[in-house]
């Protein structure tokens, strides 16, 4: 059975089936990960609100480090290429295997990340034994880079 740890208690009994939901499809896609060089698989999947669509995504590695993208853009760039335009994301599951500490997004994915969801969009930091801890973006990016 999967377990949730460290959620904050006022979630509904819906956002908690979702979210178990969002993390087996984290743990599904991250076994599709393309890691030959670092061996680490990692798997994320956005929910979107008021619908029924989770898009997930791995992260897939190249020769060239630089070109390697991380499960959380790729997951974000299948759900902006096929968003509908009214289309908002409700929340993130990304799944790795650590333990302590479990992994949260990387510098990259973050500001990638700031284009699209508000500051106190929640994230839920997973591994193979369940969700470990839910954060707020904004702790985790407290000052995003911004063009104006």
């Amino acid at each position: 059975m999967t377990k949730i740890k460290h959620i904050k208690k006022s979630r509904t009994q819906k956002l908690k089936a979702s979210l178990l939901l969002a993390y087996k499809k984290a743990v599904e896609v991250r076994l599709k990960a393309h890691a030959p060089y670092s061996k680490f698989l990692v798997g994320a999947c956005f929910k979107v609100k008021g619908s029924d669509k989770y898009i997930s995504g791995c992260n897939v590695e190249n020769a060239s480090f630089g070109a390697t993208a991380c499960a959380e853009r790729v997951a974000m760039w299948k759900w902006v290429s096929e968003k509908r335009k009214t289309d908002v994301l409700e929340f993130l599951v990304l799944v790795t295997d650590t333990e302590d500490p479990v992994a949260t997004p990387c510098g990259m994915c973050l500001q990638v990340l700031s284009e699209f969801i508000p500051a106190e969009f929640p994230i839920y930091i997973s591994n193979l034994k369940g969700i470990q801890k839910e954060v707020q973006f904004k702790e985790l990016l407290p000052s995003t880079f911004e063009l104006k």
